[in-house]
């Protein structure tokens, strides 16, 4: 039997000595669930900070009003400062977040239901990514928290190349 996705990352964080943070919105929380199914992983994971509202992302991970105004809650450039804001907050090496559009409401033409922006933070790079998934709402939470932790993956296996923010 193989090893989970998550399992990989924890053996990866540890062989690093690296501690994960993770800011979560649309996910609320999944991805930290599936980080904690492995034992042992309180010795790379800091936790998470679940911010769904824009007062929450703001307060919790000093989320910029002036960025969440200009460019929404779903936006890389909001991704890209709750992966810092969450990194910084819990004192980890490496931030991860995500924030979407589950569904089955919200959407608009420019950001249709299962947009979805990560961030990733480290003390030297930032990098964001954009998805579009189908699905209904627990498939789009699933989907984002699936690519989340494939994200983190690529960068620990050194995939990702500079600053990949768009």
């Amino acid at each position: 039997m193989s090893e989970t996705k998550e399992a990989v990352i924890g053996s990866k964080l540890r062989k690093k000595g690296l501690r994960l943070a993770v800011a979560e919105s649309c996910t609320g929380g999944l991805i930290g669930h599936r980080i904690t199914n492995v034992p042992g992983s309180s010795t790379y994971y800091m936790g998470s900070v679940t911010a769904y509202a824009y007062d929450a992302k703001v307060r919790l991970l000093g989320v910029s009003w002036k960025t969440l105004e200009t460019y929404g809650a779903v936006s890389e450039e909001t991704v890209s400062e709750m992966a810092l804001g969450v990194r910084r907050a819990l004192a980890s090496d490496l931030g991860l977040s995500v924030s979407g559009i589950a569904g089955p409401g919200g959407g608009t033409p420019e950001k249709p239901v299962g947009y979805v922006c990560l961030g990733l933070s480290s003390a030297q790079d930032s990098f964001t990514r954009t998805y579009h998934f189908e699905g209904d709402r627990s498939a789009v939470k699933e989907q984002s928290a699936e690519a989340a932790l494939q994200f983190l993956l690529d960068y620990l296996e050194g995939k990702l190349e500079g600053n990949e923010e768009g």
